[in-house]
């Protein structure tokens, strides 16, 4: 597995509608064959932060993710929602292991 986290800043009066447009991508996101999980989490104490957990079967699956139309129509429509550019940070899974999958 090739796990992303993207950590994302919105400006306060951007929440909703970024709240709603990466609901949009997350739920054609999972679609995706090569998606094995698309969470959207939202701080409690500061729902200004989201927090994107993207579980790809290969790296490559994480490359045919940005390709996809719904992920060019999400980064358009978020860009100017956001606070401070997004910040991703990339795992491998130790445990489980893919059998865990």
């Amino acid at each position: 597995m090739y796990i992303v986290q993207v950590h994302v800043h919105v400006k306060p009066d951007c929440v909703e509608a970024f709240r709603q447009a990466t609901i949009e991508n997350a739920s054609n996101s999972v679609r995706e064959p090569g998606i094995a999980r698309f969470d959207v989490l939202q701080q409690h104490d500061d729902p200004t932060r989201f927090l994107l957990v993207e579980v790809y079967r290969t790296p490559n699956d994480a490359t045919l993710h940005k390709e996809t139309a719904h992920y060019a129509k999400w980064r358009d429509t978020v860009a100017d929602m956001m606070a401070e550019p997004r910040v991703s940070v990339k795992y491998a899974n130790v445990f489980p292991g893919d059998e865990g999958w």
